[in-house]
């Protein structure tokens, strides 16, 4: 396979590239920072690039935010994450156009360098290799977002300035409701997200905290 290596530590970034030369493939490029990966990828379109997530200037999601767009630049760009963290905003992004030819892996539980030539190969022929703590996250995270997917854009409202502390009474006032209203408005948030009436919790609280999440 023809590789492109984006890893800002030197030390990392020159073992991959000595391991994937003595498996006998061909490293074409090995930088360290998004914009380099991006220039390299269009210059050598390679089989596959490997990408760690967090690299300069501030890292934080560089390499994700580099894989987005080159994916969106060049449909069918093979690229496996390979990094010590879950960012599940790009990630799921990355993951939304389910044309496959994407990887996922931790680098603190890759167990065996055959697992990872493995799921780098399989990433390379247009699959999608996940690590399991991976999949684990960004279904939380998917179940976060999801949890207020049903609000109208009223209860929207209602919920943000329950989240802002405010009574039923002052909500009612600042979006010029009733109170009956805002009472029905708060009952149907509950309800949506699935908070039945308990003596040991209360229910504003929780609800804002599923506000907060998402």
């Amino acid at each position: 396979m023809r590789v492109v290596i984006a890893e800002d530590s030197a030390i990392l970034r020159a073992g991959l590239v000595e391991l994937l030369n003595l498996r006998g493939h061909e490293v074409v490029a090995a930088v360290a920072d998004g914009e380099s990966l991006c220039a390299a990828v269009r210059e050598h379109r390679p089989d596959v690039s490997i990408v760690d997530i967090r690299m300069p200037p501030t890292h934080t999601d560089e390499g994700l935010r580099a894989s987005i767009a080159l994916r969106a630049e060049l449909p069918g760009c093979a690229i496996l994450l390979f990094s010590q963290y879950v960012e599940t905003q790009y990630a799921t992004e990355l993951l939304a156009d389910r044309a496959g030819g994407v990887g996922y892996l931790l680098k603190d539980r890759v167990a065996e360098v055959s697992d990872f030539l493995d799921a780098l190969r399989r990433v390379a022929d247009g699959e999608t290799v996940l690590d399991p703590e991976v999949v684990s996250q960004l279904f939380t995270a998917t179940r976060k977002t999801d949890a207020l997917a049903g609000l109208t854009p009223r209860e929207r409202e209602v919920l943000g300035l329950m989240a802002e502390g405010r009574s039923n009474s002052a909500i009612a006032a600042a979006l010029f409701l009733s109170a009956g209203s805002v009472e029905k408005y708060v009952s149907s948030i509950f309800g949506k997200l699935a908070l039945p009436q308990s003596e040991g919790d209360n229910r504003r609280v929780l609800a804002v905290l599923r506000y907060l999440e998402s």
